[in-house]
């Protein structure tokens, strides 16, 4: 599931200036929060220790987010802000998810604060705790005296592209795409991974970007953007986790206490794993993954979109997982259910072993709930993963048929080329008709799969049913005459 709450009643929940921890106090405290009446004492308890996660230098201001998770699971995000030199820190905590637009705000209540004069951020803070959330999309502003808070509300159902989107670019800049599939594929797997930096701006930005390029998939384990040090011991857990860690605070974890955990240094571009996942991939997802994340094509679309590193990632699930409507089982008067042996069949015969696999990753078992939840309740959906399966799903099957009948066409070649140029001749003149009405129908289909693209989920299933209806039809035909040449 989706770790994100749905329609939050305000744009944060809480602002806090959160102390460094002195001599006489050694632990971080709170200065000041807004509203005043805010009263989770767990929030309240958490967020000065994620505040300060460990000892650091800062020679530039550092913007970083950490996540508190609720009692429906639901991530709260702490968007933090450390000055140069600065014995405070500033954090909003939010349950929406908009990096950029709490990280300009906690600038523009710095900013306040700095001045000599009329410094009270207090009206500024009003302003933005009563104001509605906007919808996907909507231009806001936010006006307090003479500052003004604008920014148009994040549109989930955009790719992150670069450089609109921090976490993204900080990644790109720090870790190349070769690592990235190799972290991406570590993550499929459900393994533990550890990433670290001495900076925790590019530590929680490359937490945060790496476990978006799951997407149409959540991770659903352990998640740490940021571990403060009394947590240290979580580095040890023995399930799925993804944890960010500081420099420092890696410095006091012995290498053997970690086990076999994949170690990603985002300053050095380097990852550890003692496992071989991203051969492991399926060679369709692993070569298009490599062939359109080559350093050229990943820099010249940097001139268009920006949204090639995130788009080649959830094509390769759409390969790899596209095709899981075809074992979606409908029977009037009862709900939707999905048949796990079916979705494997259904898919090409060099993916069904990973995807026998696959079938036990909780990340994947939740995916399938998730749509069955939305389909079983009537709402639908029509998400980019959902809009590419619809451009590509009857192509992929078409492709799959297509190796399996020219497989079958390369052994019975061979026994064409034995009997003779007679025998070969026959084949052709039976099925020349045969080829012709195939591309005929080829191009009818495409056109029906353009105009019908656009309708729901049913639709498109009975444009699948009459897709493969014709494909087996085509492949009985050339079966047929195969065997009457070879008689």
């Amino acid at each position: 599931m989706s770790r994100l709450r749905e329609n939050p009643e305000k744009l944060f929940e809480v602002f806090l200036e959160v102390g460094k921890p002195t001599e006489e106090k050694n632990e971080p405290f709170i200065l000041q929060k807004y509203p005043l009446d805010y009263n989770e004492a767990d929030v309240l308890k958490s967020v000065p220790k994620f505040a300060f996660p460990c000892d650091t230098e800062r020679t530039a201001v550092d913007h970083f987010t950490f996540t508190l998770t609720d009692l429906d699971s639901k991530f709260k995000f702490g968007f933090c802000r450390h000055a140069t030199g600065a014995q405070t820190c500033f954090c909003i905590v939010s349950f929406l998810p908009w990096f950029e637009v709490f990280y300009n705000f906690l600038n523009i209540l710095a900013e306040i604060t700095n001045r000599s004069e009329d410094n009270d951020m207090t009206s500024m803070l009003r302003a933005a705790y009563v104001h509605e959330v906007p919808s996907q999309g909507i231009p806001v502003t936010i006006v307090s005296g003479q500052e003004m808070l604008s920014f148009k509300a994040p549109e989930a159902s955009k790719l992150p592209a670069i450089p609109a989107s921090r976490n993204l670019t900080e990644y790109y800049n720090a870790v190349d795409t070769e690592n990235m599939m190799i972290i991406f594929a570590s993550m499929l797997h459900e393994r533990r991974v550890v990433i670290t930096s001495k900076k925790l701006s590019r530590l929680t930005a490359v937490v945060h970007a790496a476990t978006s390029l799951l997407y149409p998939m959540f991770w659903q384990h352990l998640f740490i953007p940021v571990l403060p040090s009394f947590l240290i011991d979580y580095l040890t857990a023995p399930m799925p986790y993804v944890i960010g860690v500081h420099t420092a605070l890696m410095q006091k974890v012995k290498t053997a206490e970690l086990g076999d955990a994949v170690v990603v240094d985002a300053d050095k571009n380097t990852v550890s794993t003692e496992f071989d996942d991203l051969h492991d991939l399926p060679d369709e997802m692993s070569s298009y993954l490599k062939r359109h994340l080559k350093g050229d094509k990943v820099k010249n679309s940097m001139q268009g979109t920006g949204d090639i590193i995130s788009k080649t990632f959830m094509m390769s699930l759409v390969k790899l997982i596209g095709g899981y409507r075809d074992a979606l089982m409908f029977h009037e008067g009862e709900t939707i259910t999905f048949n796990p042996q079916a979705f494997v069949q259904s898919r090409p015969l060099s993916m069904q072993p990973f995807l026998e696999n696959m079938l036990h990753m909780q990340i994947f078992q939740q995916f399938i709930n998730d749509r069955l939840d939305m389909l079983n309740c009537g709402r639908g959906f029509a998400d980019i993963f959902e809009q590419e399966c619809l451009i590509h799903a009857d192509k992929l099957n078409a492709q799959t048929r297509y190796n399996e009948w020219l497989g079958k066409m390369k052994k019975q070649g061979k026994k064409l080329h034995r009997g003779g140029k007679d025998v070969w001749s026959d084949f052709k003149v039976k099925a020349g008709p045969v080829m012709k009405e195939a591309r005929g129908m080829m191009d009818i289909m495409t056109h029906r799969v353009y105009y019908l693209s656009f309708f729901n989920l049913f639709s498109t299933t009975l444009v699948k049913d009459f897709y493969c209806c014709f494909l087996n039809s085509l492949t009985l035909r050339l079966s047929a005459i195969l065997e009457a040449c070879s008689v």
